[in-house]
């Protein structure tokens, strides 16, 4: 599984990325110019960034490029083009790419780049990765969860969300983090649809247990956490 930003000003080529990539397990982000999309390329911590070159904002994908790797981020990046010229190419491999592809695409061959690239930078991550939050064990690899040893069977879309909380442990996250990164960008901010699906996790997570792991933080978003007082946590992106 992992954490992938795509910088994308189509909105169909951005919507069949992240669907696609969700649909495999991802967790997705999107930013539809090159100035959101490098501030989210800077405050978080990405496996991969896939990224247009043609952008709006007057932030071009080169941009971007050089300055995340001016600044020391080595993450790896997938640079997607309609730009086909083997001058266009070298341009985007010296300003900081590790990779290039041109539009039109092959979904498959774009998932086998980025699983190359990110088998590159971290070796490990095939291997079975286990997080834990005081006696609820996530198994990322299987998807396998258990509370108190007890196995709990979760929805995809709710399988998402724990992960996504539980790699943001002890921390908040906000409903907007929650669409873009769980849902997609294309999600109505005023939709009720995070406060139902945290209401079915929390129910599954917590209803056999004394001690709620499942937070709410009103008017911040949500957390899970063992903490005694979780309304003294910070938000994820601080």
């Amino acid at each position: 599984m992992w954490q992938c930003l795509i910088i994308e000003d189509d909105r169909e080529n951005a919507r069949y990325l992240a669907n696609g990539l969700t649909e495999l397990g991802h967790m997705v982000s999107v930013s539809r110019d090159g100035v959101s999309g490098l501030e989210n390329a800077m405050k978080e911590k990405w496996d991969i960034i896939i990224l247009d070159r043609i952008l709006p904002n007057h932030v071009d994908g080169l941009s971007i490029l050089s300055t995340l790797r001016s600044l020391g981020k080595k993450t790896p990046v997938l640079v997607l083009s309609a730009l086909s010229a083997v001058d266009d190419r070298v341009d985007g491999l010296r300003a900081g790419g590790d990779d290039y592809l041109v539009k039109p695409f092959s979904f498959s061959e774009l998932v086998a780049r980025m699983d190359a690239l990110v088998r590159r930078t971290r070796p490990d991550h095939l291997e079975v990765k286990q997080l834990r939050v005081a006696d609820l064990t996530v198994n990322v690899a299987t998807q396998k969860v258990q509370r108190a040893g007890q196995s709990i069977s979760l929805q995809p879309q709710e399988f998402r969300l724990l992960v996504y909380l539980m790699l943001n442990m002890h921390r908040i996250v906000t409903r907007t983090m929650l669409l873009e990164t769980i849902w997609g960008y294309s999600f109505d901010p005023q939709s009720n649809v995070i406060d139902v699906q945290v209401s079915r996790l929390r129910r599954k997570i917590d209803s056999n247990s004394a001690t709620p792991l499942i937070h709410t933080i009103r008017g911040a978003g949500y957390t899970i956490s063992d903490k005694q007082n979780p309304h003294d946590i910070k938000l994820a992106e601080e």
